[in-house]
């Protein structure tokens, strides 16, 4: 039986929102072609559809642990994140990519403090974060507090994670072709600030308000 409260909330979508846009979803059913595709945390707190206030179709999304991108791997194994990747560039042409973190991020606190040593998949899912971690406490000793490291290594995994993408050749062909680009963001949970990754490897935030188009140079 389904639990009462997703019933309730289908209830409320159907009565809602499904029938406010139902020519939308009619169309929908025809395909999708979404222009952005977001590699967002698992985590319950950070729905890349609500921060970035998308709509159905608009968003292409693939959540992990700790929104990592995997190295590219052409073997035989099951590589979900890498199958995402592959078809939102060579199937649905998706014009960006965003590595999206955030703060508070759980998968970084695990790869930090060895949380996850007793997990059977999570601690192998956390591998690209070691080098992460090592750099951390190079640059603010490894002594340092966790909620600092932490901080660190959540923008530190973003730009890692960006920089893996272009490993995968499907995507290093598409930049190179210029109809693709590559970006990274953090979201603070208890602020509701994003911060983007710049070209230069900072990041910087970015304002809650659009300029008016009038005002636009």
């Amino acid at each position: 039986m389904i639990p009462t409260r997703l019933h309730e909330g289908f209830a409320r979508f159907r009565a809602e929102r499904f029938e406010r846009k139902q020519r939308l979803w009619q169309s929908l059913a025809k395909g999708q072609s979404p222009e952005t595709l977001v590699i967002g945390c698992a985590d319950s707190r950070v729905d890349p559809a609500a921060i970035f206030d998308a709509g159905p179709g608009e968003l292409f999304i693939i959540r992990n642990v700790a929104n990592l991108v995997p190295p590219y791997e052409p073997d035989s194994a099951h590589h979900g994140v890498s199958a995402a990747l592959e078809y939102a560039v060579k199937v649905l042409k998706v014009k960006n990519i965003v590595v999206l973190g955030h703060r508070q991020c759980g998968g970084v606190h695990a790869a930090a403090t060895g949380a996850a040593e007793d997990t059977q998949f999570v601690r192998k899912w956390l591998d690209p974060l070691i080098p992460v971690h090592a750099e951390a406490c190079r640059e603010l000793g490894a002594d340092a507090p966790v909620d600092d490291l932490c901080d660190d290594m959540e923008l530190r995994s973003i730009r890692r994670s960006r920089e893996r993408l272009m490993s995968f050749p499907f995507i290093a062909e598409a930049v190179q072709e210029g109809w693709l680009a590559l970006h990274g963001a953090r979201f603070g949970i208890a602020d509701g600030e994003l911060e983007w990754l710049n070209p230069d490897g900072q990041f910087e935030p970015v304002a809650p308000a659009l300029t008016p188009l009038a005002d636009r140079a």
